[in-house]
This record gives structure tokens, C-alpha cells and sequence, in this order.
């Protein structure tokens, strides 16, 4: 899943791309895709696109005072295309799930691979008028967010530290893989639970935080859209590399599986040297 750093790299590029264009149409492919109807994809049409910003992982295209908010979700990505082929696209079964055309030729596709249809666009007048948007805790790279900040939202928290970095009601952006890095970074077990974290903890937790997600924006900076999802795996230390030998200390990187999703993590800079058991068994939380 694009996680903040990529989505924020999609933003800088779809910003020197888009900005200032005008917008010729916007074609929905798949039904599920579009999760708004007022106002209509038609009022697009004409429209110049001032900006593009993002809250967390969300994409906001502002054209004339309207949002066009994208939500890439687990299996969804943004492919540019300097030349758009002439003819509508068909619907079908193939990845495609909506085409943005703009009046020079070029423009974007939005396409989805899997069955779990979850990339969602929405039209809106207000950023806040969708759900996901309006429940958005704080951007942990915004200059306003700092220690304390963070310490504040942590106050109270009895979820495992994994958990609670992944809530995007809590902190904006993170998910599976950048949470994964961050307790690493931070040396941390995933399984920790925030209310047993000390002061120093917190500090560790929170330059960790700031610093893997800085890290990882610099890296994406600059990158084609097409290439993002390749630069995230080329720069990821413990994350789907389970087998591998940790990059700080040698140690062999293992895995928890779950029904959806895995975490990786290193056991010596970690958890003491031992190997997590499944996530309802394992005694190492400290």
C-alpha cells in the first residue's frame, strides 16, 4: 500500500504535472472507483488545476474550487501518460478503474489490481466532507508536530505501539511497512504496549518516526511515478525481508503473519534476542 512518503513523492510530481492545466475530462471505468455524485465528474470539465496537496495518504487535486480526493488503498496506483490513446476506455476486466484527460493530450490512470475493490475517488467542495479525510489525525512531518505533540496523542493509549502507529485517527500516513521501520529504527518490539512506554521511549519513538518518514520523502523525491513502488522496496530495512540479515546487525529478519497482512522485525535489535510468537501468545512486550 502507498504509504506517506509515496504518496507525498505522487504529490510533488502530479504538482509540476498538473498544475496549471486544464482538465478535459474525468472517465470512471470501474463503478466501485467513484464514491461521490454530487457534483458530477463533468464539472471537471474545463476546470484549471490550481494545486495538489495531500492529507495522509489521501491525494487532493484542487481545480476551480472543487477536490478531486484519491485514496490509493491497498493494491491501487497512479500511472502517468504523456500521450492518452484517443478513444474512451472500455470497461472490463482488466486494472483500469478511472482516466483523467487533460485538454493537451496527457493525463493519468488510476488502476487496481486484485478483486478487493478499494481505491476510492471522491468530488467534493470540502476536503472534509470525506470521511476518511475529515477523521485524519495530525501529519507527522508537519512542523507543528513535535515531542509533545506526539506524547499528547499517546496519553491514554492502551493499544500495542504497531497498532496504535497504523490508526490513521491517531497519526496520519503511516502504515504497515513505514510502522515496521519505525519500531526498528526506534528498537522496539511491535507488541509493546503503548502505556508501558517510558519518557525516553517516547523521544526514541518519535525522532524515529520523524526521521524514517523524512528519510524515506528525500528518497522518493524526484522518482517517476511509475518507478515509486520499486524505490519504497529498494529502501525499506526490515519489511518483506523476512530471511534476510538485519542491515544494523546481522541478525536473521522474522515474520508474524496475520489473516491479512504480515510484520517483520528483527530480534535482536528488537525484542532481547527472541523470536516473536503469534501476536495473542507472545509474553515479549518490554
Amino acid at each position: 500500500m502507498p504509504e506517506l512518503p509515496e504518496v507525498e513523492a505522487l504529490r510533488a510530481f502530479l504538482d509540476d504535472h498538473l498544475t496549471g492545466k486544464e482538465i478535459a475530462r474525468v472517465l470512471p471505468v470501474a463503478i466501485s472507483v467513484l464514491k461521490t455524485y454530487d457534483p458530477p465528474l463533468s464539472a471537471l470539465e474545463g476546470a484549471t488545476v490550481t494545486s495538489v496537496g495531500r492529507y495522509g495518504k489521501f491525494l487532493d487535486i484542487r481545480a476551480d474550487g472543487l477536490h478531486l480526493l484519491i485514496h490509493l488503498a491497498r493494491a491501487g496506483w497512479l500511472r502517468w501518460r504523456d500521450t492518452l490513446p484517443s478513444g474512451p476506455p472500455r470497461p472490463g476486466k482488466g486494472p483500469l478503474a478511472l482516466r483523467t484527460a487533460l485538454t493537451g493530450g496527457d493525463g493519468f490512470d488510476l488502476t487496481e489490481a486484485g478483486t478487493a475493490k478499494r481505491l476510492a475517488v471522491h468530488l467534493v467542495h470540502d476536503p472534509a466532507e470525506v470521511p476518511g479525510v475529515a477523521r485524519l489525525g495530525p501529519d507527522p512531518l508537519a512542523g507543528s508536530f513535535d515531542r509533545e505533540a506526539f506524547a499528547a496523542l499517546l496519553a491514554g493509549e492502551r493499544r500495542q505501539i504497531k497498532g496504535a502507529l497504523r490508526d490513521q485517527s491517531l497519526i496520519a500516513g503511516v502504515g504497515n511497512a513505514y510502522s515496521d521501520e519505525i519500531l526498528h529504527a526506534a528498537r522496539m518490539s511491535p507488541f509493546k504496549p503503548v502505556r508501558n512506554l517510558t519518557e525516553d521511549e517516547i523521544t526514541a519513538l518519535y525522532e524515529a518516526l520523524r526521521t524514517t518518514l523524512g528519510e524515506a520523502v528525500a528518497h522518493s523525491r524526484g522518482v517517476e511515478a511509475g518507478r515509486l513502488k520499486s524505490e519504497k522496496r529498494s529502501g525499506l530495512r526490515v519489511h518483506g525481508r523476512t530471511g534476510e540479515p538485519c542491515p544494523v546487525c546481522g541478525d536473521t529478519i522474522r515474520e508474524v503473519s496475520f489473516s491479512d497482512s504480515s510484520l517483520q522485525y528483527c530480534p535482536t535489535c528488537q525484542t532481547g534476542g527472541r523470536p516473536l510468537a503469534d501476536r495473542r501468545l507472545s509474553r515479549l512486550l518490554k
